[in-house]
């Protein structure tokens, strides 16, 4: 065999490896790392790399040990491992992940992708809309929101999330008389993550075409908890918050890849997927840096926060806010999900851009009391603690133990590059 031959015999192995690794439960991964006296320690000199001192306690030579530790790590059942949206312990397999894929380790550049596994699914929007069909006729005024959350009480876990966290999110604490902010934003992520996007998209996308409707819209995720706090934060140390957050970084990740905007795509998106790049922005509600609607006149979106203060850092602040404000790939997903649904035109009033200049305030007399803005979550008594959710009684959406042992994914690939030798230089 030649040297060209011999050179792509090594790319076709490498490559059926990454195959046959990817998608692999960081969980397991980690456990069958940990179980194995090669592969344990590198990982633990790895963890300490990434921790906050981790080069002190490594002494002098903690970059090469870091390099050593990165390169085999990347030969083992960690490379290519991934974590489920949602899934029991995300925290911990995040963290697994991470450990690998941290972004700088003392002057190692290593490509940050995004932990989760890719998601592809097609929306049922003609289903929903069936769903409340028999309520419309007659009507000449629809307003796609409200039918989202009739939509959204006629299924079980929908209307079962839905209500916890209305509940933990209009609930004033004892001490304070204010919400529970992390218990909302808890429940939240608990909705957006259980619930299948056809209904929670249709509750937070629904297209409008006047202000009501677009304040039932931006009421959806009780903004008054879980968005607004007063004065707005600088943006910087939200972001900086949210990536010392696993979950959070990892949501934030996922949404900058699938949402990364391309000025030669016809999509307006690099990776051309409207419904992941949607399923992504969803990912960061109940975050610290979590995106809603600015306003009840627009389609405009940001999370809390401001660059007005950012000083030396206003460039990198800019660009951060403006992967909400000044997105075409996400900008492109929101008005097409309206028009894949259901065609519809714009709002009546008129549009600003800007999410540094967007107004928190609204006209009275397009402004729904909360209890109709809510309406119709079935029962209205459910807001009630005695409601609550048992965390406990939900499915759990964690990884099943799939992987198999290292070896035998090795010897499939093995196995599968002597077939492909077979073909190339058997004649």
């Amino acid at each position: 065999m030649d040297q060209w031959g011999v050179y792509l015999s090594m790319l076709l192995t490498f490559a059926l490896i990454d195959v046959l690794l990817a998608g692999t439960d960081c969980l397991v991964a980690g456990d069958s790392c940990s179980s194995d006296e090669t592969c344990s320690p590198r990982l633990r000199t790895l963890r300490q790399c990434v921790a906050g001192n981790g080069s002190m306690k490594l002494g002098p030579g903690a970059r090469s040990q870091c390099a050593n530790a990165v390169s085999a790590l990347l030969s083992s059942p960690l490379r290519g491992c991934q974590c489920k949206r949602g899934m029991k312990k995300e925290k911990n397999c995040l963290s697994i992940y991470w450990s690998l894929h941290q972004s700088i380790i003392h002057g190692l550049n290593l490509v940050e992708s995004y932990p989760y596994e890719t998601v592809q699914r097609d929306y049922d929007y003609v289903r929903l809309a069936s769903i409340t069909a028999d309520s419309d006729v007659g009507m000449t005024t629809v307003n796609r929101c409200l039918d989202a959350a009739k939509a959204c009480n006629v299924d079980d876990l929908c209307q079962k999330l839905r209500t916890e966290y209305v509940s933990a999110c209009i609930k004033p604490t004892a001490k304070s008389g204010l919400c529970n902010r992390p218990k909302c934003n808890k429940a939240l992520r608990r909705f957006f993550d259980r619930v299948p996007a056809d209904y929670t998209h249709e509750l937070l996308f629904c297209p409008c075409t006047d202000t009501a409707c677009a304040e039932r819209r931006r009421q959806t995720i009780v903004p008054s908890c879980s968005y607004e706090s007063g004065e707005k934060p600088n943006c910087i140390i939200q972001k900086k918050m949210c990536d010392a957050d696993y979950v959070c970084r990892a949501r934030l990740a996922q949404f900058r890849f699938v949402c990364e905007p391309s000025k030669t795509s016809a999509s307006g998106c690099k990776e051309g997927n409207y419904g992941a790049c949607l399923l992504a922005y969803t990912g960061l509600i109940g975050s610290t840096i979590t995106p809603n609607y600015v306003d009840n006149s627009t389609s405009n979106v940001a999370p809390w926060c401001s660059c007005s203060p950012s000083g030396s850092t206003r460039d990198e602040c800019d660009r951060f806010l403006g992967f909400f404000t000044d997105n075409s790939c996400l900008q492109n997903a929101l008005k097409m999900f309206g028009r894949e649904s259901e065609q519809q035109t714009p709002l009546s009033t008129p549009s600003h851009s800007g999410g540094d200049r967007q107004s928190s305030t609204y006209q009275p007399q397009t402004i729904e009391t909360m209890e109709n803005i809510l309406e119709p979550i079935i029962p209205t008594q459910a807001l009630g603690n005695e409601l609550l959710v048992d965390h406990d009684t939900l499915p759990s959406n964690s990884l099943p133990n799939l992987a198999p042992p290292l070896n035998q994914m090795l010897q499939a690939a093995f196995s599968i590059l002597l077939l492909l030798l077979h073909c190339l230089y058997g004649h």
